[in-house]
């Protein structure tokens, strides 16, 4: 028996799609994105990803994971990547910028000219160009963006979108945060409950944990973005990664 076509985001309903799974539990959301989808992928780089990824797991379904390797990650994060490929037993495909760029940039202006010109011409080069040539292999993704994460640019994330930012005219591109109403509190409960693997940064005071050179540990009552990306404004807290919610 021939198998069904994957719907496409032309033929899914996404308001309606939203309605239904806006009220459902993570895990019943990711269960509803794997079902829709076969060429989906879990982004994963930090504690809600691999929270995602657990959820997955106990789903019992196949499911694929990628990650962005920037070259500029703290030891402790690539420690922890290999870490959660091993116990989870899975295959992790690691995402690489194109070397002729980083070598222009850092050639031109050196290896911390985000300090003075802010960020977005490294982390395109670094983040967006590599997760730009994956998604344009998938069908959908799913992410681990909550929405108090920062109230300025993810405080409207929905459950799914279509992702224009990564869509393009031939095709489109689903997107699912099933953690979207997700606190930090409640991801940790469940890191702590079923003994997820989680970055070890974490124990010094990082909690939002990007490139070395841009995280930072946060002070008591902080908020967990102020550790990125210190020397800017708030509303550019963003790495291009979702850059569909400073256009929402």
């Amino acid at each position: 028996m021939a198998q069904l076509a994957e719907p496409t985001l032309n033929q899914l309903d996404i308001p309606t799609l939203e309605a239904e799974l806006t009220p459902q539990t993570p895990q019943k959301i990711l269960e509803r994105a794997f079902n829709l989808f076969d060429n989906i992928a879990i982004s994963f780089s930090g504690a809600e990803d691999v929270v995602l990824i657990d959820m997955a797991h106990r789903l019992n379904k196949p499911f694929r994971v990628f990650s962005l390797d920037t070259g500029r990650l703290h030891p402790e994060t690539y420690q922890f990547i290999d870490r959660v490929r091993q116990h989870y037993g899975i295959a992790i495909e690691i995402m690489s910028p194109d070397a002729a760029q980083v070598e222009a940039l850092v050639s031109e202006k050196g290896l911390f000219s985000f300090y003075e010109d802010g960020h977005k011409e490294c982390c395109d080069i670094r983040k967006v160009a590599p997760l730009r040539r994956k998604l344009s292999t998938l069908e959908a993704w799913i992410t681990g963006q909550r929405q108090d994460q920062n109230p300025a640019t993810r405080g409207k994330v929905p459950v799914v979108q279509a992702d224009a930012a990564f869509s393009t005219g031939d095709r489109s591109l689903v997107k699912f945060n099933p953690l979207s109403y997700w606190s930090s509190t409640d991801v940790w409960m469940y890191i702590r409950s079923y003994e997820v693997p989680y970055n070890p940064l974490h124990e010094r005071g990082f909690i939002s944990i990007g490139c070395e050179p841009c995280t930072r540990a946060v002070l008591p009552n902080q908020h967990e973005r102020e550790g990125r990306w210190w020397w800017e404004d708030a509303t550019k807290k963003e790495c291009g990664l979702h850059s569909i919610n400073q256009n929402a």
